[in-house]
């Protein structure tokens, strides 16, 4: 008998093509064809992406660039679009008490922050008599609220402005973020509850971290508050905006199994990372001002540095398992 033929690539290196990346289609440029453990894989680069995107895919997701598929990313598009209107309808109230919890506990980390720098102020000008210019009636300190176009707002970095709120992934992550949609959405293997780690715990071992870490400049207290705000977030959005279709019979089954238990102690690492995906367009539409959203941004880009440095620590793709017949049937 003949030697099975490896398989012919169907794409070739500099072709323009469709790519799968999570459940919506995005125009791509082929740049490298591989062969892996007799598989055909693709170096995809997304049109209009940061090269930070490129990333090495199967065939399983590659798509011809033809009229029929850019229909089919149109109707994918449609259809994420219809799913996110009807979830943020009934999340909308959940989310402005979270905004609003997030907001209260940002206020807390600046009121402390500036209780701590007055009384150093005080303890310097004890000694010499000096009091400070409100004391003598002087001139008062510029208000927190800065407009988009202040000079101050620009130094804070793009994460201060409203038009580009987001909160940037590190690089180690971005791939666990496409390969907990691969799993999902394509694979339908569900990730086990209740977690391992559940978030709380996540988010407690960071604040520990910090404690372990402190210099006595009030990042031990920033770091509870905002953790405080991740978890408010998580618990209020998880149901309505960070699960994929497939997930929603297993979600309805850990909340009836576990009624009152907060859905931060039944979920893990992966859906906490969805969350980051999310919540920066939200804070762009929160009553912050542009310095304290940006300040807010740099805690929530810290706590991503921090899974970042260990991934292997919070992501592992063992976690996920093969849904049971009887819970496809649900999903159909």
């Amino acid at each position: 008998m003949a030697p099975k033929q490896p398989p012919k690539p169907e794409f070739q290196e500099g072709e323009r093509v469709l790519c799968f990346h999570g459940p919506l289609l995005y125009e791509a440029k082929c740049l490298q064809v591989v062969m892996e453990d007799k598989q055909v894989r693709y170096l995809i680069h997304y049109s209009g992406w940061n090269k930070n995107w490129d990333e090495w895919v199967p065939e399983s997701r590659v798509l011809k660039y033809s009229e029929a598929n850019l229909q089919k990313q149109r109707d994918l598009q449609r259809t994420n679009q219809e799913q996110r209107a009807r979830g943020a309808a009934q999340g909308r109230r959940g989310s402005a008490a979270a905004a609003a919890s997030l907001q209260q506990q940002q206020q807390n980390v600046e009121t402390q922050t500036r209780k701590s720098k007055q009384k150093t102020a005080a303890g310097e000008g004890s000694g010499s008599g000096a009091s400070t210019s409100t004391a003598r009636g002087g001139p008062q300190p510029q208000q927190r609220r800065r407009t988009r176009g202040h000079p101050s707002a620009k130094d804070a970095g793009p994460s201060a402005t409203r038009a580009e709120a987001q909160v940037q992934i590190p690089a180690e992550l971005k791939p666990l973020l496409v390969q907990d949609c691969d799993l999902v959405t394509k694979r339908r293997q569900l990730f086990s509850l209740p977690a391992q780690k559940n978030v709380d715990s996540i988010l407690e071992e960071y604040v520990a971290y910090k404690k372990a870490r402190g210099k006595g400049d009030n990042t031990e207290y920033a770091a509870e508050e905002v953790v405080g705000g991740i978890r408010d977030h998580f618990n209020v959005l998880l149901g309505t905006q960070l699960l994929y279709d497939f997930e929603r019979p297993q979600y309805s089954e850990i909340l009836a199994s576990h009624p009152d238990v907060p859905v931060s102690q039944l979920y893990g690492a992966p859906h906490l990372l969805r969350l980051f995906v999310r919540i920066g367009a939200m804070l762009a539409q929160s009553p912050f001002d542009e310095k304290s959203l940006a300040s807010l941004f740099n805690y929530l880009h810290d706590f991503l540095k921090y899974l970042a440095k260990n991934p292997s620590a919070f992501f592992n793709a063992s976690e996920y398992k093969d849904a049971p017949p009887e819970y496809n049937q649900k999903v159909a």
